[in-house]
């Protein structure tokens, strides 16, 4: 019984996603079809759900056929963030491939001589800050090879480096003191002055923020003291060359390296302005990434034979985790088809309006954070859930900051942890998506 209790292994994340996708294809012949109005609000210039308009309409379950036919659909309708996935990482391991990355690697461990356990909790609150303010997320996926790398360099292991971007820039996103995209979404539909309860969400913002710095480091600390006790000590990550910190650190950094890196970092800056300014999302960002790639492999002494090959080959290294977001995005497509996605959201709304106030509060976050699996767009699930709880929020006798305030939570949170968000992250950093549970869940 032992020996085969030490034989036993999580299943490939291609694996686990289709036992999903299997389980929400079932749901189609169990859960009645039902779907609510819809109608654009001209002030915000939105699609917005009805509130009780729900009905039930002819069920349209989903075939097993149609249910392998998402996923070619489901690589379709992600074909940007995939694509994205491909620049980002083409760019990023331009700068590696050139030595400029590990070159000013090695120069950084040096200035922060002593200090190095202070890189990661200061660019965790610079990532919360931002995503809190002004809804930064996707675009720091670009440097989870950059910050996975300084995490192997330091020391810790590569979760650490990409969990310092992905959980510092979750958190602050999902406390959206200011977050345009959801939080002045979601008040502007609960008809709340925009902007309002501010001070709250400041408060809720350090304290969510304090503990998430504090998680990310008790696991760094741990892994530095015992590397027996890495989640991922089994995962072969692409970033790493096997160096230690001492020859980091006695790398050239040259005149070139330094030009390199200056052209990377005012890209990020540009990567800011631009999605800040102009609303640039992923196929902006990729073209960043692309043409930055092109130009550091000239300035870097590559031809461009030399520069198509090397994002060949940086394709392929992340292929298995792009792809997965694909597979992924099938789950919804699913549930889309099968037309299931507002008979749950009217299910879960009528339990809450049976429920007294205080657990009907607890329940609409628990509500949000199962909706955020149906529909993982932010500003998305805002537009179909928000005129749902604010009604049921004056029903029930709870304010609609209280509503909102359980949209923010059940927005941001649980996008670290269901697959049609997380297969994304996972991607970027070449992780199976069952050692990210592992390392999230708690």
């Amino acid at each position: 019984m032992q020996e085969q209790r030490r034989r036993f292994t999580m299943p490939h994340t291609y694996v686990l996603i289709g036992m999903m996708l299997v389980i929400v294809t079932i749901l189609t012949y169990l859960v009645p079809a039902g779907v609510y109005e819809r109608t654009v609000d001209p002030v915000l210039n939105r699609t917005m759900v009805i509130a009780d308009s729900f009905k039930y309409v002819k069920a349209t379950p989903v075939s097993i056929l149609k249910m392998f036919q998402s996923i070619v659909e489901g690589l379709i309708s992600t074909a940007d963030i995939i694509f994205f996935i491909f620049f980002a990482y083409g760019y990023i391991n331009m700068l590696i491939s050139l030595g400029a990355f590990y070159g000013a690697l090695g120069t950084v461990i040096k200035k922060f001589n002593g200090k190095e356990t202070l890189i990661f909790p200061i660019f965790m609150i610079i990532f919360g800050i931002c995503g809190s303010t002004f809804g930064l997320y996707e675009e720091t996926y670009g440097l989870l090879p950059a910050f996975m790398g300084i995490s192997i360099a330091l020391g810790y292991d590569a979760l650490v480096g990409g969990a310092a971007v992905i959980v510092g820039t979750a958190t602050g996103f999902a406390a959206a003191t200011l977050n345009p995209f959801t939080i002045g979404i979601a008040q502007g539909i609960a008809e709340v002055p925009i902007g309002s309860g501010l001070g709250f969400r400041v408060i809720i913002f350090l304290v969510f923020q304090i503990t998430a710095v504090a998680y990310v480091m008790l696991y760094a600390r741990k892994v530095k003291l015992h590397p027996e006790k890495s989640i991922v000590k089994d995962v072969k990550f692409n970033l790493s060359n096997g160096m230690t910190r001492e020859e980091l650190e006695k790398l050239p950094f040259t005149g070139k390296h330094k030009l390199i890196m200056g052209l990377f970092l005012i890209t990020i800056g540009v990567l800011v302005y631009g999605t800040t300014h102009f609303g640039w999302y992923l196929n902006e960002l990729s073209t960043l990434f692309f043409v930055m790639m092109l130009v550091t492999g000239l300035i870097g002494g590559y031809n461009l034979s030399q520069i198509s090959q090397h994002f060949i080959t940086s394709a392929s290294d992340v292929l298995f985790g792009a792809f997965a977001v694909g597979v992924a995005r099938a789950l919804t497509i699913v549930m889309e088809d099968g037309q299931i996605i507002d008979t749950i959201i009217n299910y879960m709304s009528t339990i809450l309006a049976t429920l007294p106030k205080s657990i009907a509060a607890i329940g609409m976050i628990v509500v949000q954070n199962l909706i955020n699996f149906f529909i993982p767009s932010g500003s998305g699930q805002a537009a179909t859930s928000m005129p749902i709880m604010s009604s049921l929020s004056d029903a029930i006798g709870l304010t609609r900051q209280t509503a909102v305030l359980a949209f923010q939570f059940g927005d941001g949170f649980s996008n670290l942890f269901w697959p049609t968000s997380s297969a994304t992250i996972c991607g970027l950093m070449g992780l199976p998506i069952n050692k990210w549970y592992r390392f999230i869940t708690p």
